[in-house]
């Protein structure tokens, strides 16, 4: 029997800092019943989709950072989102800024979460490769600070939900072969990705130009060599004076893209996505238990570049 999941897009514009979460909520509540009148089972929101991108300022006060945070999944604010996916059996990926307190030590996650039909948090992820800087840098248009304000995810998982294996990534992530590899090798079906990605990058303006298309070229690489489906969601537009990129897209696992977003505010778009058609790929060219060379593979975890070990020591001492 075939196993097909409706995927939708829910492709966010700006959210500016005076936006409150209950009206971001509602822009997202909004997005899933254009879902589910085009008869999607899930849609995928974009990272940090319930606030403004915050680390593109430099705080130093610990509330204000913290009221960028969610305390609790779903929260007061959140809870209607849950409500209406149970209503109109429509599971949902959302990406936000968590806050968490273990044992007295707090910390801040740029986390995603996976939600099933019936309103059921299914999965989580935590990002795991932070982009940016931890110090103020003034000569920046605007700075980027989730290494300052974050602690790194430890981990990829993969998640058996909508009638296969479905894993997350976040952003900066998408541009690691290490993240749709880890999941590859658990068997991954469908990567949801949310991003804020601005146009401009500031250590290699050169890049700006080729914003879209790395964005593209790196999810179409990870959808083929993984034989994975790959969900790639913006918060695009112009934010605070930002310019996003958008480019919200679904990638086949043969590296095709099938549908798209067209603009940059919210918008939806969806895909009939075959579970099954993994197979093609993970039975032949990437069949991994046949042609992998783990052997060969040792720098890839005993390394983190060319002068560091993988704990952080120089590599030459």
């Amino acid at each position: 029997m075939a196993r097909y999941v409706n995927v939708a897009i829910g492709q966010l514009g700006p959210v500016n800092k005076e936006d409150s979460r209950a009206a971001v909520v509602a822009r997202l509540m909004n997005l899933m019943r254009e879902a589910h009148q085009l008869d999607a089972d899930l849609i995928v929101y974009p990272e940090l989709a319930l606030t403004t991108f915050f680390p593109r300022w430099y705080i130093e006060d610990e509330s204000q950072l913290d009221s960028w945070c969610e305390a609790a999944m779903p929260g007061a604010e959140t809870q209607p989102l849950f409500d209406l996916a149970r209503e109109l059996q429509v599971g949902f990926c959302l990406g936000y800024a968590e806050l968490s307190v273990e044992q007295g030590e707090k910390r801040r996650f740029n986390t995603s979460i996976l939600v099933d039909k019936n309103g059921v948090i299914v999965g989580k992820y935590h990002k795991v490769h932070l982009p940016g800087h931890r110090e103020h840098e003034p000569w920046r248009a605007f700075q980027h600070l989730e290494k300052r304000y974050f602690t790194p995810g430890a981990e990829f998982s993969v998640f058996n939900a909508f009638g296969g294996r479905v894993g997350m990534a976040i952003c900066n992530d998408r541009r690691w072969c290490e993240t749709y590899r880890v999941m590859g090798l658990q068997g991954v079906e469908m990567v949801l990705i949310g991003y804020n990605t601005p146009v401009h990058n500031a250590p290699a303006p050169e890049h700006d130009d080729l914003s879209l298309f790395h964005n593209q070229l790196s999810m179409q690489a990870g959808a083929y060599q993984n034989g994975t489906w790959v969900v790639g969601v913006a918060k695009a537009g112009t934010e605070e004076g930002v310019e996003h990129i958008g480019g919200s897209c679904i990638i086949a696992p043969s590296g095709e893209v099938v549908a798209s977003c067209v603009t940059k505010g919210d918008e939806v778009a969806i895909a009939h996505c075959d579970l099954d058609f993994c197979q093609i790929y993970k039975r032949t060219t990437f069949n991994f238990d046949v042609h992998r060379q783990p052997n060969a593979y040792g720098p890839i975890t005993a390394l983190k570049g060319e002068a560091l070990l993988a704990d952080g020591s120089p590599r030459h001492q």
